[in-house]
C-alpha cells in the first residue's frame, strides 16, 4: 500500500455529492466572475474567522464576541499579501520585517510593492518568527512586520502586536497554512491588522485551483483592496488608482462555501493524527512543538533529523510520502542574495532547513497508513541508534 502525502481524491469522494451540485449551479447561472457565491463565501468566512470557541458552529457571535471580521476574495495568497501591503500604503523606501522560514511569495509581495524585506529569525521549538528578534530589525523605515502562522500554528500574537503598536507599525498575518487556527481562542484575522490566507488546493481549506482571501476587522481597508483586486475600479469605467486584476472567482467560491462547512471537522482529524504521531515518535526524531496559548490546525507535521535523506529514502523504500518545507531559506535563494546576509546570518532559520521532514497528514488519512509511517519512522531512529 502506497502512503501519499496528500489525498485530495479522497476529500473529494467524501463531499461529492455537494461539490458537483455546487459546480453545476455556477454552470448553469453562468456567471463566472463576481457571482453571487463570492459574496456569500466573502461574508460565511469573515464570519468563521471571528467565531468563538464556544458560539454555536454557525458563525454567529456570543455577546463577548470582537467586532465582526470582514473578507475580500482574490486569486491566490500571493495576491492577498500583495494587496494587503498596497491597501495599507506600503511602497518603495519601506521596509518589512518577517522571517526567511517561509514560502518564497511571502518575501516576494513585500518585493513586488517596492518595499524590501527584513529578516528575523525563528525560534527553535516553535519554528515560527521569535519576538524577541524584532525590535533590533525596526529601522525608521520599517512600516509593517508580517508574521507567518507556519505548519497550521499561530504566533505570538500578543507580543508582535504589543511591539507594532509600540513603534506604530502595522501587522499582516500570513495565514496561508492557518485555516481556523487560534491565538488564545481568536482567529488569525482578528489578531493583526489584516490577514493573508491561501485557498490553494492542497491548504486546509483548498479550491479547486488558486484563490486566496483577506480578512480584517478594518472595513474600509477591504474596501480598498477590493478596488485594488478589481483594477482600482469605483464603478465599471472608473479606475481612481491603478489596480491589479486578482479576482476569486465565482466557481472556487462555490466549491470553497461546500468545504468551509466541513473545515471544522477536518481540522478535528488533523489534530487527532498529529496527537497519534506526537505519542508515537517520542524519543525518535525531533518533534514539532505548539506554544500553550496556541491551537495548530496542523497543516503539515514537520519532523526534524539530521539525517533527513536517509529517512526520507527509508520512508519511500516503503511506500511513504515525504516533503521538505522549506529546504532552501529565502535569504539563502538565488532571488536575494542581493540583500547580501551571509550563511549563518539567521542561524535557527538555516539549522532547521537542513533538518525538517513532513510526514503524510491529511483529514481521511487511514489509521493504518498513520501506523505504517509511525513505525518506519521509528525503525529510522532504532538503526540510527546501531549505528
Amino acid at each position: 500500500m502506497q502512503v501519499p502525502f496528500v489525498d485530495l481524491r479522497a476529500q473529494y469522494l467524501r463531499i461529492k455529492p455537494e461539490i458537483d451540485t455546487a459546480i453545476q449551479q455556477v454552470v448553469d447561472d453562468t456567471t463566472f466572475v463576481a457571482g453571487e457565491q463570492v459574496h456569500e463565501f466573502e461574508t460565511e468566512f469573515g464570519a468563521y474567522c471571528a467565531q468563538e470557541p464556544n458560539s454555536g458552529g454557525d458563525g454567529r457571535r456570543s455577546e463577548s464576541a470582537p467586532i465582526p471580521l470582514y473578507c475580500v476574495g482574490c486569486a491566490s495568497g500571493t495576491d492577498a499579501l500583495h494587496l494587503s501591503l498596497l491597501g495599507l500604503g506600503i511602497g518603495p523606501g519601506d521596509e518589512v520585517i518577517t522571517v526567511a522560514h517561509t514560502f518564497i511569495a511571502t518575501a516576494a509581495v513585500i518585493t513586488h510593492a517596492g518595499a524590501r524585506p527584513v529578516f528575523v529569525d525563528i525560534c527553535e521549538d516553535s519554528m515560527l518568527m521569535d519576538p524577541d528578534a524584532i525590535e533590533a530589525a525596526i529601522t525608521p523605515r520599517t512600516r509593517a512586520i508580517i508574521p507567518v502562522h507556519l505548519y497550521g500554528q499561530p504566533c505570538e500574537m500578543d507580543r508582535i502586536m504589543q511591539i507594532a503598536r509600540r513603534h506604530g507599525l502595522k501587522v499582516i498575518e500570513d495565514a496561508a497554512q492557518a485555516h481556523g487556527a487560534r491565538w488564545r481562542g481568536r482567529r488569525p484575522g482578528s489578531l493583526g491588522d489584516a490577514a493573508a490566507f491561501s485557498f490553494y488546493p492542497g491548504k486546509n481549506l483548498g479550491a479547486y485551483g488558486d484563490g486566496g482571501a483577506v480578512v480584517s476587522a478594518d472595513q474600509r481597508l477591504i474596501e480598498r483592496i477590493r478596488s485594488l483586486g478589481d483594477h482600482g475600479r469605483l464603478d465599471k469605467y472608473t479606475h481612481a488608482t491603478v489596480g491589479l486584476n486578482s479576482r476569486l472567482d465565482t466557481l472556487q467560491a462555490a466549491i470553497l462555501r461546500v468545504k468551509l462547512r466541513h473545515l471544522d471537522e477536518w481540522n478535528a482529524a488533523r489534530r487527532r493524527h498529529a496527537a497519534r504521531y506526537i505519542d508515537g515518535l517520542h524519543g525518535s526524531v525531533g518533534l514539532p512543538v505548539v506554544h500553550g496559548d496556541a491551537e495548530s490546525v496542523w497543516h503539515l507535521f514537520v519532523v526534524r533529523t539530521p539525517e533527513r535523506e536517509r529517512l526520507r529514502a527509508q520512508l519511500s523504500q516503503a511506500g511513504i510520502a515525504s516533503g521538505i518545507h522549506y529546504p532552501i531559506a529565502v535569504h539563502r535563494q538565488p532571488a536575494y542574495t542581493n540583500l547580501g546576509i551571509p550563511e549563518g546570518g539567521l542561524p535557527v532559520t538555516e539549522r532547521v532547513a537542513a533538518q525538517i521532514v513532513s510526514l503524510p497528514l491529511y483529514a481521511e488519512l487511514p489509521e493504518d497508513a498513520l501506523e505504517r509511517t509511525v513505525d518506519n519512522v521509528r525503525s529510522f531512529a532504532l538503526d540510527k541508534s546501531d549505528r
